[in-house]
C-alpha cells in the first residue's frame, strides 16, 4: 500500500500510527509512553504521566480520545474499559 507520508518526521500533533491494549496495573509500566488514550468504556481512569505525576480523570466518556504522554495506567482507581494506548 502506497503511504504519501512515509518521508515525513512523526510529530505529537500528527496521526498515531500504532497502538496497544491497555490491561490497568499498579505495578506495571507501559510498553512505550503513548500519544494518546482511547476509551472504549467510559469512567474513572487514573494514569502516571510522562512527568510522574498520579492523575485520576472522572467521569471520562465511553469513546473518548485523550491527548495524554503517559506510563502506566493504574488499576487503583480505574473503573473505565477497552483501554487502547495510541502511539
Amino acid at each position: 500500500m502506497h503511504d504519501r507520508f512515509a518521508n515525513m518526521q512523526a510529530s505529537l500533533s500528527g496521526p498515531a500510527s500504532s497502538g496497544f491494549s491497555i490491561t490497568p496495573s499498579d505495578g506495571s509500566d507501559l510498553p512505550e509512553a503513548t500519544r494518546a488514550l482511547y476509551v472504549g468504556t467510559g469512567g474513572n481512569l487514573t494514569v502516571r504521566m510522562l512527568s510522574g505525576e498520579t492523575l485520576t480523570l472522572s467521569n471520562v466518556s465511553s469513546g473518548s480520545l485523550l491527548p495524554l504522554r503517559i506510563t502506566r495506567v493504574l488499576a487503583t482507581g480505574t473503573t473505565a474499559a477497552a483501554i487502547a494506548g495510541l502511539v
